[in-house]
């Protein structure tokens, strides 16, 4: 690919245009690895903690137990800690992790204790209709999967489904974020689509337009950056 020095990161490059290799078909177990493997990219770079952070908002008074839905749910990582952090509130929580890929579901439960509760679904988010109406919804690196009229779709539904509050947790696009993944030798997956990833990432300007496009209120909505490397979309209603 070479040097993320002769890299344009000027504009976001479509998923269309540079596919990730995890999004197309490869067997069940690089898949499940290469979730462990961003579950430790997760750890280390601290990729859990502007979710966490956004959620010790959380307004007083809500119904218990309050619904967390997490969009493109992966392995299950982000609900794990989600699950902690509740338990050393005394938070009660209803989760749920959703996702396109069939493998996911399966991976997920694999890495997670019977006792947490954690619901696993298979599908298109923006066609669940739970019995039980949904809070909060979160996502992690699932933005940059997505094309951009897919983004407006998903912050559409959001607004639409969440009775409290929603955050996307998702990447920077930034030179210095690419060379930063390049020092560690992460499963071969993940080292090809890391630096793919960091180019089909955002810049706030990109955000600012797709808040627009889905007529999300500017004023309701923060968009932050997060070191190392994230850059965060949250709303409260």
């Amino acid at each position: 690919m070479g040097s993320s020095a002769q890299i344009d990161f000027s504009r976001r490059v479509s998923p269309r245009e540079l596919p990730e290799l995890m999004d197309g078909d490869c067997c069940y177990e690089d898949f499940r690895d290469c979730l462990r493997s961003l579950e430790t990219v997760n750890r280390w770079l601290l990729g859990y903690r502007p979710t966490l952070a956004w959620l010790e908002q959380l307004p007083y008074g809500l119904h218990d137990p309050v619904h967390i839905v997490d969009v493109g749910s992966g392995g299950g990582d982000l609900l794990r800690q989600i699950a902690g952090w509740s338990r050393r509130r005394g938070i009660a929580v209803q989760l749920t992790g959703i996702d396109l890929n069939p493998y996911a579901a399966r991976a997920a439960a694999e890495s997670t204790p019977k006792e947490f509760g954690i619901e696993w679904v298979t599908g298109d988010a923006l066609e669940y209709r739970p019995k039980k109406p949904v809070d909060i919804v979160v996502s992690s690196l699932l933005a940059h999967h997505l094309e951009d009229e897919e983004i407006v779709a998903l912050l559409r539904w959001m607004e639409a489904t969440v009775q409290v509050g929603w955050f996307i947790n998702d990447l920077e696009r930034a030179e210095w974020s690419s060379r930063m993944f390049g020092w560690v030798r992460w499963h071969w997956l993940v080292r090809h689509d890391g630096p793919v990833s960091f180019r089909r990432a955002f810049r706030k300007e990109d955000w600012v337009r797709l808040l627009a496009v889905a007529e999300v209120p500017r004023e309701a909505a923060t968009v932050e950056k997060w070191r190392p490397g994230r850059l965060c979309v949250g709303r409260w209603k």
